[in-house]
């Protein structure tokens, strides 16, 4: 008997699978438990209006599970707002754009003022009128929100010498941290840290010369625990904590900037655009002194001196907690903004939204994944690895 030919796209198919490691799921978002995972942590109560903000083609999918969960929530759903999708078409006038704006800005203030939270959706920023004109509402201390960014706000990083894996593994990674978080845990392990971190001075080292010291006195520390309910909005002092992040796990702060004294020590790097081996940078009273480097100093010189002072300025500490987004072992990438257990994050510019006294709007984010931190003469990281009940 003559068996009939598979069709090609059948062949494919087979083909594909038999391609795939033995053992190796293919990836497809949860849409349902994302969208319930969402808006539990927003706690809407009854009756609060929820917005969502949107980029044009990103999670699109997503949306009416939102929507959806906002309704069984018994809350308001405010609708979907749309920012402008980018690039924008060559020969449109930037300067129509840029008027246009802050105008739209303006107008969205008064429309989202009896909004009580909103959802960020991946693509959106704070370049988009209607994102600043939420933030502007947040620092007002009316309303909160979730920042649900994804990869599309650049939230995963490569390390030197290793490639980014790819998508479907970045997205099985965040999905399964979104979903599988232990909150409670999370948010009593953060709170554990930034009670060590008032009782006295933070020491950070590592093989390679980092050796830098800071106290952070009564300045705020943001703990992104995943809790975006209204009575913890409420308890904010900062910006950012009413801004919350989805997945989550980090604590950050902006030392006292007379407190930062010593140095770190960079993997290679890059500066204004090009290379930089063998970078330190040394502090005196938050501010660089001195920059030494094995190649590329002048690559530096030259993006702090584009910067202005806030350059050379420490910017915050962050320490991340949650296991879930670690560094891997094999194939190694830092997951979603150093918020996985051990990674740190030692920025340098404008603190402001951190409670610091650093302004200029320039912003830069080191992560390390080697570091020693002893906060009070106690061992909470070694050599990048979180330590068990400090």
């Amino acid at each position: 008997m003559r068996r009939a030919p598979i069709p090609a796209v059948c062949a494919l198919l087979v083909l594909a699978a038999l391609a795939r490691p033995a053992g190796q799921a293919q990836f497809s978002f949860d849409w349902p438990a994302i969208a319930s995972r969402l808006v539990t942590q927003l706690a809407p109560q009854p009756g609060e209006k929820i917005l969502i903000l949107a980029h044009p083609g990103l999670f699109e999918d997503l949306i009416p599970h939102l929507r959806y969960a906002i309704a069984r929530a018994e809350a308001t759903d405010a609708g979907v707002v749309d920012v402008l999708a980018g690039p924008v078409p060559q020969g449109w006038d930037l300067d129509v754009l840029r008027r246009g704006d802050q105008r739209a800005r303006e107008a969205y203030r008064a429309m989202f003022s009896g909004v009580d939270g909103a959802i960020m959706m991946p693509g959106a920023t704070p370049a988009h009128p209607a994102y600043a004109a939420l933030q502007d509402l947040l620092r007002e201390r009316r309303g909160r929100t979730v920042h649900f960014h994804w990869v599309e706000n650049g939230s995963a990083y490569a390390l030197s010498g290793q490639p980014l894996p790819g998508r479907s593994v970045i997205d099985a990674v965040y999905q399964r941290a979104l979903l599988q978080t232990d909150y409670t845990a999370l948010s009593r392990e953060l709170g554990r840290f930034e009670q060590a971190l008032r009782d006295g001075e933070i020491r950070i080292t590592s093989p390679g010369g980092t050796d830098l010291r800071f106290r952070i006195g009564t300045r705020p520390v943001n703990r992104q625990d995943g809790d975006a309910s209204a009575a913890r909005a409420a308890r904010g002092q900062v910006l950012i904590d009413r801004e919350i992040e989805l997945p989550a796990g980090v604590a950050r702060v902006a030392p006292l900037e007379d407190t930062v004294e010593g140095t770190i020590a960079f993997p290679p790097s890059q500066w204004d655009g090009r290379p930089v081996e063998g970078l330190r940078l040394h502090f005196e009273r938050g501010r660089v002194v001195r920059v030494e480097a094995a190649t590329g100093h002048e690559s530096v010189e030259a993006e702090m001196a584009r910067a202005g002072e806030a350059g050379r300025r420490f910017r915050e500490f962050a320490l991340g907690f949650n296991p879930l987004l670690a560094v891997p072992d094999r194939e190694p990438w830092i997951p979603y903004y150093g918020y996985g257990a051990g990674v740190v994050r030692l920025s340098l510019g404008d603190n402001s939204e951190l409670g610091g006294a650093v302004g200029g709007g320039y912003v830069r984010w080191n992560f390390f994944t080697d570091l020693t931190v002893i906060v009070n003469g106690r061992v909470w990281v070694k050599d990048g690895r979180l330590v068990a009940n400090p």
